[in-house]
């Protein structure tokens, strides 16, 4: 089985950095406005959308900063680190179609405390739409070796299944 622990507190160094992309779609709109009940017209209706001053609708601020949560949960410092804190500056809207990229860097780790600061920041075509930053709780080796696979968060083995739309 293939271990999906991340980095641990040890493997962190100021400086490092990681990544996410993705391109905002009208079905992230509409399923953001869903689960999370932020149903504001300026994000679901063209009509009002193009009344304001961004002159048509707009993605959810929240739905473009949950990429850096993707960022942190996935990548660095990845699985098994917990998510504290996080500061959030909106600076520019995301439209639908519009590609954001998280961009999340080390700025402070301290060992002892198995604490990390990290800068986060999302862009659409190089220009910050969004800044930040985040706090986090990372394990170290020693809190992780021994315990049982599943509770590390081993990949189970794979299964077959058939999804209708493939």
């Amino acid at each position: 089985m293939q271990d999906l622990h991340g980095y641990f507190i040890e493997d962190l160094e100021v400086g490092m950095t990681d990544s996410y992309g993705k391109t905002v779609t009208e079905a992230d709109v509409v399923m953001f406005a869903g689960i999370s009940g932020d149903t504001n017209p300026v994000h679901l209706n063209q009509n009002f959308a193009e009344q304001t001053m961004f002159k048509g609708r707009i993605a959810h601020g929240m739905l473009a900063a949950s990429f850096i949560s993707t960022v942190l949960g996935t990548r660095l410092p990845g699985p098994g680190c917990i998510y504290l804190g996080q500061t959030l500056n909106f600076k520019a809207p995301v439209k639908i179609g519009d590609t954001v990229r998280a961009r999340v860097t080390v700025t402070e780790v301290n060992r002892e405390k198995k604490r990390v600061k990290v800068d986060t920041v999302c862009t659409v075509d190089g220009k910050t739409v969004l800044d930040g930053e985040a706090r986090l709780m990372v394990n170290s080796r020693a809190e992780v070796r021994g315990r049982p696979e599943e509770e590390v968060g081993a990949v189970p083995p794979p299964h077959s299944h058939t999804n209708a739309a493939e």
